[in-house]
């Protein structure tokens, strides 16, 4: 079956066709580090990292490249009110971010490149624009540059709208507008406002870029003018892509051959966001949860389904994933085997994650009913491994969140077993709290007896 995604710009799904064979050009818009990531942000990252990582087990050579956005307006706001340099803040806030992925196991992009390493190829990207007539500078002084979406006869194209019916454009003063939907390419400096470090010389005066001409600019350096993937969050379809896309095509270059879009994590039926006060940081949620069964969650939908998020939901994808850990730990030592045509079938129908999982799930149970699971398990790994979901992955291991849950769980097992020995001892029933300690050490743990009590260490060299 060949591989198959369902195309944002056409509304159906289309077999995937490389532009150059063998090779997987993909584009994903990163986050804007304005604030500490939350579970609805990272389902982005983890549904294209799954999308890259089953290109590369179809054996292409995937460049992969995933932006930040590093300078906004919010940025600028958020900073300001915590009396923080700009720079600063978007540096601490993509560390969190950084931690974030890390805790999902999402593999690292080919190149992250950051919007403000990129300024001269948007001017010139802008440059060209006004030279072939797509774009304008505001005649009121404010140094602002907008494109014109009335000489772009195809805008609209990507989201199926008419620009007649579509909202003003709200990224810039209005008042240097040829048309209200017109928006910023450059936005002029306001220096009574906004830092002078948060803008750059241009031939308009200073300022610094509009958000839309970033990824247009970045996917065009690392990718060049025509690539494969374009993906995203489904909330930026418009206005974001919308404009990436005419700006692009109207430089002359072609763009996207697909566009692919997640759809949100919800929470009382509204989009997870900061504006709503409806979030829930990744550092929060790991508290409840392992990383590894977080992700797990998030895998067991369809990337195009709404997900309305819920602790409840979680906790059963967690005792789901445990069950799935538990039948490989009684099938010891394998490696991974084959794919089952059924997983391989469901990954190639536009990523079909529910049914992949349901059949991991199949899987799991006849390696259960039989005598020797081994080829069963190797199956399991197999497909855990495209999932990015292989518990014995060196992401899941020494100083995740994950160990230190592990270790808040043996503390209090061990503990039990030092109150036994400390009575058994104060009873003087010494064989028995001998036994205790015998019981402790076989498990790879040294016991030292202090004035406050027994305390316990992994013994070295214990995995």
């Amino acid at each position: 079956m060949t591989f198959r995604l369902y195309d944002t710009a056409t509304r159906e799904v289309r077999d995937f066709v490389p532009l150059e064979e063998g090779k997987a050009g993909l584009y994903v818009c990163g986050l804007t580090v304005q604030s500490e990531p939350h579970v609805g942000h990272v389902r982005s990252a983890v549904n294209f990292d799954v999308l890259q990582r089953w290109l590369r087990q179809l054996g292409y050579d995937v460049s992969f490249i995933r932006n930040v956005t590093d300078i906004d307006d919010k940025i600028l706001t958020k900073a300001e009110a915590q009396g923080r340099p700009w720079y600063s803040h978007a540096a601490i806030m993509k560390r969190e971010l950084d931690k974030a992925y890390a805790a999902l196991n999402v593999a690292p992009p080919t190149y992250e490149p950051a919007a403000t390493g990129h300024i001269p190829e948007m001017l010139e990207l802008i440059e060209m624009l006004i030279a072939k007539g797509h774009a304008y500078a505001a005649g009121d002084g404010s140094g602002d540059v907008y494109f014109d979406v009335r000489s772009w006869p195809q805008y609209g194209e990507l989201t199926h709208q008419r620009i007649d019916d579509m909202e003003a454009a709200e990224d810039a003063d209005p008042r240097g507008k040829r048309d209200p939907r017109d928006f910023a390419l450059w936005k002029g400096w306001k220096k009574e406002s906004e830092p002078e470090t948060a803008s750059w010389p241009s031939p308009w005066g200073r300022g610094r870029p509009g958000w839309h001409i970033e990824c247009s600019a970045m996917a065009g350096k690392y990718l060049g003018a025509a690539f494969d993937i374009h993906g995203g969050g489904v909330d930026l379809r418009f206005p974001h892509h919308e404009n990436e896309q005419a700006q692009s095509r109207a430089a002359g270059h072609p763009f996207a051959s697909y566009w692919m879009h997640n759809a949100w994590i919800t929470t009382a039926g509204e989009k997870m966001s900061k504006s709503l006060g409806n979030t829930l940081s990744i550092p929060s949620v790991l508290e409840r949860v392992r990383g590894i069964e977080l992700r797990f969650y998030i895998v067991s939908a369809h990337y195009r389904s709404h997900v309305e998020f819920s602790f409840e939901a979680l906790d059963e994808a967690a005792v789901g994933f445990r069950r799935i850990e538990s039948f490989l730990e009684r099938a010891g030592d394998v490696v991974a085997g084959e794919l089952p045509e059924a997983f391989v079938a469901a990954m190639d129908d536009d990523l079909g994650t529910p049914a992949a999982v349901a059949v991991l799930f199949d899987v799991v149970r006849d390696g259960n009913r039989a005598d020797d699971p081994t080829v069963q398990a190797g199956q399991v790994l197999a497909m855990l491994d495209v999932l990015g979901l292989d518990p014995a992955d060196p992401a899941w291991g020494p100083g995740s969140s994950n160990d230190q849950q592990l270790v808040e769980a043996v503390d209090v097992l061990v503990r039990g077993l030092l109150d036994q020995r400390t009575q058994a001892r104060a009873d003087k029933d010494f064989a028995a709290a001998d036994a205790i300690r015998d019981q402790i050490k076989a498990a790879g743990i040294a016991i030292t007896d202090t004035p406050d009590g027994p305390t316990w260490a992994l013994e070295a060299g214990t995995k």
